[in-house]
């Protein structure tokens, strides 16, 4: 048993970590566009890293769910309710069968990630559940979810809620007491800071476009999507014309297409571009630019391989100590709704270079 869809939403599949070592055969990697809310979700449902999660992107979806279930929600805020009431986001969940889980209204960042206890139980394709649109392979059927789509789920890894756990007051779902904290998701729409490093061409384009590259901002077009967000601002242009030879590119690259704006590459990049490359995301930053909507403004601000490297060290680090403490949390199986507290997560570690 598991979940049935209600309402489709606006494009709603299962993912991943990624599939990786297939990109000489022209399989993109894919997978979750924001790795920290996917880590986070599959840790507070109990589920070793590599189970296949819902990434929602938007509002409009919901679910109803035929058997009691532990999840997680994770990432931006989509206003996800049962009943109209509030589901908590980022702690374990337990959501009694014949509830109704609906994502209503987008108020921060733009994509929402459930996970559930056991993980969803799809075939796995070329060692990855993600689903890779362009491919139509993995995931659930290689496609987005539609209405009357069936998910099961494998058995759960935590315990089941006994009649004696107190639900709320509609009786659909009980909550713990503890959470994480992501102050990460309360991200400005207005503009946001990228960290960016130099790219593997930077040099080869004019002086006014390097100035412009950090000192304007640029706003995400309509015409983004999971492979690339294509950004509107100053032109950027090469000091002369110039072929380049296709070379493999990753999640964050900046290029410069022919008409002189940028795209950041996304989780379904192409596995090989001949563009100029201007930037490169900072892999902390990945799972910030991931959550910005079409009409977002982004500025890029340079830093070093070094701080870039230190930033990373430190995100893992964050990472593994919030894995821990969830994981501790969660041993306390007689007791999981008990010993309130908050797992903290700074946005700090995203945007301050010298966060200690």
């Amino acid at each position: 048993m598991g979940l049935t869809v209600i309402k489709s939403g606006l494009l709603v599949t299962l993912q991943d970590a990624g599939r990786y070592g297939y990109g000489r055969y022209g399989i993109s990697a894919g997978g979750v566009m924001d790795g920290f809310a996917y880590r986070v979700a599959n840790v507070l449902v109990g589920n070793e890293d590599g189970a296949a999660v819902l990434e929602i992107t938007w509002s409009g979806f919901a679910v109803e769910f035929q058997s009691d279930m532990w999840v997680a929600i994770t990432g931006g805020d989509m206003s996800p309710a049962i009943q109209d009431t509030r589901v908590p986001m980022w702690r374990p969940v337990y959501i009694k069968a014949g509830s109704v889980l609906s994502f209503q209204q987008r108020l921060s960042g733009c994509r929402a990630y459930l996970a559930v206890s056991g993980g969803f139980e799809v075939p796995m394709v070329m060692d990855s559940y993600s689903t890779y649109l362009r491919a139509e392979i993995g995931g659930y059927e290689g496609r987005p979810l539609q209405k009357g789509d069936v998910l099961n789920a494998h058995p759960s890894r935590l315990p089941r809620v006994s009649s004696g756990f107190p639900y709320d007051e509609a009786g659909t779902f009980f909550t713990v007491k503890w959470s994480v904290s992501a102050d990460l998701y309360s991200i400005n729409d207005q503009e946001t800071v990228v960290r960016v490093l130099r790219g593997r061409q930077y040099d080869d384009f004019d002086s006014s476009s390097k100035l412009a590259l950090f000192q304007n901002s640029f706003r995400i077009t309509p015409q983004s999507d999971r492979m690339g967000y294509r950004l509107s601002g100053p032109l950027l242009r090469l000091s002369q014309e110039k072929e380049y030879v296709s070379e493999p590119v990753s999640i964050g690259t900046v290029q410069v297409p022919a008409d002189g704006q940028p795209i950041v590459l996304m989780a379904d990049r192409q596995t090989l571009g001949g563009y100029p490359k201007i930037a490169q995301v900072a892999s902390v930053d990945v799972p910030l630019i991931a959550q910005l909507p079409p009409g977002g403004m982004i500025r890029f601000k340079e830093i070093t391989l070094a701080e870039a490297e230190r930033l990373y060290t430190d995100y893992i680090r964050e990472l593994r100590m919030t894995e821990a403490m969830i994981k501790l949390k969660l041993k306390e199986r007689a007791n999981i709704g008990s010993s309130g507290s908050e797992l903290r997560y700074g946005r700090e570690l995203r945007r301050l270079p010298n966060w200690q």
